[in-house]
C-alpha cells in the first residue's frame, strides 16, 4: 500500500485538478468526473439530464468516499462503469425534482441516496428506489455516513454471521468507517464483545472510544497470539474482516469453535487462499458480503438493513464517526487521504 499511496500522491495533485465549462445552454452543476482510468479526477460543469417517469433529481448536500470509489477509478473493482463517469457511491441531500410516476417521495424532502457510482456532484438523477428519507432529528451529514458502512455492518453481522448477544466480535481495520459501523452495531444493538485489531496506537484508542471492549494493535506483532492473550484458546466467535492477505489468515485462526468469518474487503490489497483444513479442524464457516450485489439479488433485505441503520441512528442507538470532510474541489486530496491510510471513520466530500 505504501507503493500505492507514493503512485496516487505523484496522480493526483492539484494539478490536475480542472473546471471546464460544459457544452450547450441553461444551467449547469459540477460534477467530478473520472474520464481515464489511474487519472486524477476533473471537476466539470456539466449539462443537467431529463428525469426519467420513475427518477429523482437529488441536490447532492454529502457524498460518502469509500476505497471503491478509488478502486473503480483505477479499474479494479467488480464493477466497472463506462467512461466518463462520476464515483461516489452514497449521498445526503433534498429532492429537486421527481418523475412522473413517483409518489414516495416529494421536492423538498430530505433522503439519501445508495446507487451505481454518481454520487460526487451537486445533482444526480437516480432511481426513486434508491432512496431512503431521512427522518427528523437526523443531519444530513450524518445520513451521508450511513448507507454503505452501516449497511455493510448490519448485513455481515446479523444476515451472515447471525451474531448473538454475549458473543464475542473481531473486526479487522477496526478504526475505518466500516470497522466502526461494525463496533458500533455489534456493542450498541447486538450487545456483543468487540475486539478492534488496527495498525496504530491512535487508532485503537480510538475503537475503544467508540465502544470497543478491547484492542489489538497487528503492527507490533501477532494478531492471532494477541487474540489469544485476551480470549485464551477458544477464540472468537465471528470475525468480520475488511484487509485481506495475512490479516485475514491469522483472523480465521482466531476463531473459535463453530466460528464465522465475513470477507467484506481486501483494503490490504493481497486477496488470501483459505486453507480448507483450517475450516474442517474447529467447524468454522468463512464467507463474503459484496454489499451491492444484494442491490440486485434481495432487494428487500437490502432495504431493510439500511432502513434499520436510519431508525437506529434516529433513535440515537448508534453514532457514526466522520472523520474528514472534502469540498468537491478536493477530491483527489480526499482519495489520497484514504490511500494513505490517514483517513478514520467516514470521509465526505461537502457540495455546499
Amino acid at each position: 500500500m505504501a507503493a500505492a499511496a507514493a503512485v496516487w500522491g505523484r496522480c493526483w495533485s492539484r494539478a490536475w485538478l480542472c473546471r471546464r465549462a460544459g457544452q450547450g445552454c441553461g444551467r449547469h452543476y459540477r460534477a467530478a468526473l473520472c474520464a481515464e482510468l489511474k487519472q486524477p479526477l476533473a471537476i466539470e460543469e456539466v449539462d443537467p439530464r431529463p428525469v426519467r417517469p420513475h427518477e429523482v433529481r437529488v441536490d447532492v448536500h454529502f457524498c460518502g468516499v469509500n476505497f471503491a470509489d478509488i478502486l473503480v477509478c483505477h479499474g479494479q473493482y467488480q464493477e466497472r462503469p463506462q467512461l466518463p463517469f462520476t464515483p461516489g457511491m452514497e449521498f445526503a441531500g433534498t429532492v429537486l425534482e421527481t418523475g412522473t410516476d413517483v409518489s414516495a417521495v416529494k421536492e423538498g424532502d430530505r433522503v439519501i441516496g445508495m446507487s451505481g457510482f454518481n454520487g460526487m456532484a451537486e445533482e444526480c438523477v437516480v432511481d426513486h428506489k434508491a432512496l431512503w428519507q431521512i427522518p427528523e432529528g437526523v443531519p444530513l451529514r450524518e445520513a451521508a455516513a450511513l448507507p454503505v458502512s452501516y449497511s455493510t455492518a448490519i448485513l455481515a453481522l446479523e444476515h451472515r454471521a447471525r451474531t448473538q448477544p454475549g458473543e464475542t466480535v473481531l473486526v479487522t481495520a477496526a478504526a475505518g468507517a466500516t470497522g466502526l459501523a461494525v463496533i458500533d452495531v455489534a456493542t450498541n444493538i447486538l450487545q456483543a464483545k468487540v475486539i478492534a485489531a488496527a495498525g496504530s496506537d491512535e487508532k485503537c484508542q480510538l475503537a475503544m472510544q467508540r465502544g470497543a471492549h478491547s484492542s489489538v494493535n497487528y503492527s507490533q506483532g501477532s494478531l492471532k497470539e494477541a487474540v489469544r492473550k485476551l480470549v485464551g484458546s477458544g477464540g472468537v466467535d465471528v470475525v468480520i474482516d475488511t484487509v485481506g492477505g495475512d490479516l485475514f489468515l491469522e483472523a480465521l485462526r482466531s476463531l473459535a469453535w463453530e466460528g464465522r468469518i465475513v470477507v467484506v474487503g481486501f483494503a490490504g490489497g493481497t486477496i488470501a487462499s483459505v486453507p480448507a483444513n483450517l475450516l474442517l479442524l474447529k467447524n468454522v464457516s468463512a464467507m463474503g458480503l459484496y454489499l451491492g450485489r444484494y442491490r440486485d439479488q434481495n432487494f428487500p433485505l437490502f432495504s431493510r438493513g439500511l432502513s434499520s441503520a436510519i431508525q437506529y441512528c434516529q433513535q440515537g442507538r448508534i453514532q457514526p464517526h466522520i472523520g474528514a470532510v472534502f469540498k468537491l474541489e478536493e477530491v483527489n486530496d480526499a482519495f489520497l487521504h484514504v490511500t494513505q491510510r490517514k483517513s478514520t471513520g467516514k470521509v465526505l466530500l461537502s457540495l455546499k
